[in-house]
């Protein structure tokens, strides 16, 4: 299919899902995708360099790499060899493009062929009451973004959005201007995946990050995977978790979808995963129903309880428990009000199958248990995960080897940038630390986060946003009132590499400022730089680019951010962003002045493989209120559907990242050519009266009867829990209600939407009507 071309839906067609993931097949879908973007000489430079020391960093997933001398030398996955082929793309979009197309068609386009047309070359502008953008050079492009912010009531009326893309650095200085402009809307894709993890981890044990390494990985007697897909979202931890059941370990996978890559892997670089039968990565599957997390961990912790009953002092670590912790005696107390019934109804499980798992645990020394989105996007989140650390600390699996939280993160810095101050609600001390270093007063109180960002849009509380790498409107909900918030802005600008949604949902003014991508070589007045990124185990090290750029007029993140820094704030305060712009390592200087963890930053990071950020719970030293870690007592919760209704869980294709597919499939679920699919247990369709590949609209009812509709979707029988689908984002977000988010998180409830499905009968029914 060409680059020209925009897919449809008719030619769907579906085959059995796959009982396993990777393998020679892997390979070659990352060698064919590579090769259809870019020349054989820059694929192989890629993938020589992708993940190792001195190359770049992947910029899909934030799965660590090994260590320097355990690393090979084809160190990536199949979806991270397509995402930086994608991004080292041999196409190429010009100001003739944008002459040819106007923003109102590119608007109708798909998300598949707006990224298909390749990198972005020069700045662009949309001018007030224009359909087309123009070329416009970098200097009118950034003194134009600088009138609007200044001329701005407050500054609170400026956001600056990120993603999990950008480096360090530039996330350094990114919230450095906003705050030194005098806000801290800093809304970032965490608002919107694992806002959830870190609210309940910052409560529970005083850092809302994971506690766990690699070798913890390896080493644990029992790892749970719980809400995950790894085969597709994050593919390099199957090998992680080989390397787990070939060191004697366990693992229970939980999710409501039977997914390929936790049945059985095949690991592309060991001859058993090549000619043999690869390694059977979960011991135990429990098909849990959407958001039923919660109520398996308090089962699980009520077994807990009671088998210490039957055999005082063998089953709990007391030691722990007593030294290191508070809220035990309420916590069991409130354990013990569980109701079983409750439980299998909210699970969708066995009581055996349950137990099954409360026998592995009692078997298991150290114990682990990794999360994701499964977790994080449900109303109840963040009680959840609060769950989640409430069993770990029962037998002091928190702060020992081989033990711990593991949130893992599906962009490649996004928990770097929460490190450099991308947050909404920095703590003070963060704040005055930059304070002191840059001599002047941040703003103190909270700014926006994701969700909230677009209601002050919407309501015009908000007029110019900036969005930093990312497709804003494509990865938050409510897509239909999101845009429209947009587009109630005075400016909106974006810091890209390619083009997507978010460009054709345009401000009365909007700018596209094109950027150097994460492989491109990136040359300043100081030299040839390097910027640095923090993997999902707080390992930070070096990312080096190494192609030449798609064009000569573009400029790199770090650069685009200190120039428009210049222009806005002048001299005031006192920053030397010409100096930051000519050499990062100015920048790591003055990082390793404000941020805790990074002493001698440029001295750690030249080392192969960086430098591991300290976790006081890996001392067992607890930064909460009370210095100990929190059991905690949370409310049962269980999300139902009314009759005729199901729970839809919104999720990503194999051939996508992000909010980007590649390719209309998702393979290992066994779709074929088409995206907009409904995954239906088969009775669920016999009881709602519909037939494999049927027609439906899905409709989403919220509040006072408010409906969200995406129509023309083909049912797809699918072994999913009774009760519930499954359906692929972003095409899904316009049925996720802005104001259904997470207890305490504010995050969206993408895992959690009540459902019917209509079908397109009724539809035409009632326009012929």
């Amino acid at each position: 299919m060409s680059a020209s071309e925009d897919p449809g839906e008719e030619r769907l067609s579906v085959t059995p899902p796959k009982t396993w993931a990777t393998g020679v097949p892997g390979v070659a879908h990352a060698i064919e995708y590579s090769l259809q973007q870019t020349s054989p000489r820059r694929t192989a430079l890629t993938l020589l360099n992708i993940n190792q020391v001195k190359g770049f960093d992947c910029p899909g997933c934030a799965w660590p790499e090994p260590a320097p001398d355990q690393r090979h030398r084809n160190e990536y996955c199949e979806n991270g060899a397509k995402h930086i082929n994608d991004e080292a793309t041999s196409a190429r979009i010009t100001a003739d493009f944008f002459r040819r197309h106007s923003v109102s068609e590119l608007a109708g386009k798909s998300d598949y062929w707006l990224n298909q047309q390749g990198r972005l070359t020069e700045p662009m502008v949309k001018r007030p009451g224009a359909d087309h953008y123009e070329p416009i050079g970098w200097d009118e492009a950034l003194d134009l973004l600088a009138d609007e912010l200044r001329a701005l009531h407050s500054p609170d009326e400026a956001l600056f959005y990120t993603s999990g893309r950008l480096n360090n650095e530039a996330a350094f200085l990114l919230q450095l201007f906003a705050r030194a402009f005098g806000t801290n809307n800093l809304p970032d894709c965490s608002n919107l995946c694992h806002e959830s993890s870190g609210a309940a981890l910052n409560e529970t044990l005083g850092i809302g990050k994971g506690s766990v390494s690699l070798q913890d990985i390896h080493d644990a007697d029992l790892v749970f995977v719980v809400g995950q897909n790894p085969g597709t979202n994050h593919p390099r931890m199957l090998s992680s978790l080989e390397q787990t059941k070939r060191n004697g370990g366990q693992v229970v996978a939980v999710n409501p979808l039977p997914e390929a890559g936790l049945l059985r892997f095949k690991h592309p670089q060991k001859p058993r995963g090549v000619i043999g039968r690869g390694t059977a990565i979960a011991d135990q599957f429990l098909q849990i129903r959407p958001g039923g997390d919660l109520a398996l961990f308090q089962a699980l912790n009520l077994l807990l309880l009671q088998a210490e009953d039957q055999a005082p002092g063998t089953v709990l670590d007391h030691t722990f428990i007593d030294t290191h912790t508070t809220g035990f005696d309420a916590f069991a107390q409130h354990t013990r009000t569980v109701a079983w019934p409750e439980v299998l109804d909210a699970t969708g499980l066995t009581r055996a199958e349950i137990e099954n798992v409360h026998q592995r645990v009692l078997n298991s020394k150290k114990i682990i248990v990794c999360w994701a989105m499964g977790l994080t996007q449900h109303k109840h989140g963040v009680p959840t995960i609060r769950e989640v650390v409430n069993f770990l600390l029962l037998r002091g699996n928190i702060g020992r080897p081989g033990a711990g939280v593991c949130p893992v993160r599906g962009h490649s810095n996004v928990q770097g940038d929460r490190t450099m101050g991308i947050w909404e609600r920095m703590p003070q001390a963060f704040l005055d630390a930059l304070g002191r270093e840059f001599a002047f007063t941040p703003p103190a109180h909270h700014g926006l986060d994701a969700v909230d960002s677009i209601r002050a849009m919407h309501d015009g509380r908000a007029k110019v946003f900036l969005g930093v790498a990312g497709n804003f409107v494509r990865a938050t909900p409510d897509s239909d009132l999101t845009e429209e918030a947009m587009r109630r802005c005075r400016l909106t600008a974006h810091i890209s590499t390619k083009l997507n949604r978010s460009h054709t949902v345009c401000g009365e003014i909007a700018l596209i400022l094109p950027t150097l991508g994460r492989s491109d070589l990136d040359i300043q007045a100081g030299g040839e730089q390097f910027v640095t990124v923090e993997d999902s185990m707080s390992e930070v090290h070096a990312s080096r680019g190494r192609l030449a750029p798609a064009s000569p007029h573009l400029l790199s993140e770090v650069a685009i951010i200190c120039r428009l820094a210049r222009r806005t704030l002048g001299s005031q305060p006192p920053i030397a962003w010409e100096d930051f712009e000519a050499d990062y390592g100015t920048i790591r200087d003055r990082i390793a002045r404000v941020v805790e963890g990074f002493e001698d930053f440029n001295t750690r990071v030249a080392r192969p493989g960086g430098f591991r950020l300290p976790n006081p719970v890996n001392e067992r030293c607890f930064p909460t209120p009370s210095g100990r870690a929190v059991f905690t007592s949370n409310a049962f919760a269980m999300l139902k559907a009314p009759a005729g209704h199901l729970i839809l869980q919104t999720l990503r294709s194999h051939d996508q990242w992000n909010t980007i597919p590649y390719a209309m499939n998702d393979r290992y679920r066994g779709i074929h050519n088409g995206r907009r699919v409904v995954l239906v247990n088969t009775a669920d369709l016999q009881d709602l009266g519909l037939a494999d590949r049927d027609e439906v609209d899905l409709v989403s009812v919220w509040r006072e009867g408010v409906e969200r509709r995406a129509p023309g979707f083909r049912v797809v029988a699918y072994p999913t829990p009774p009760g519930s689908a499954a359906a692929y984002y972003p095409e899904t977000n316009v049925l996720v209600p802005l104001d259904s988010v997470a207890d305490v998180s504010n995050t969206p409830t993408s895992k959690g939407v009540v459902v019917r499905l209509e079908p397109a009968r009724v539809r035409a029914a009632v326009r012929a009507g």
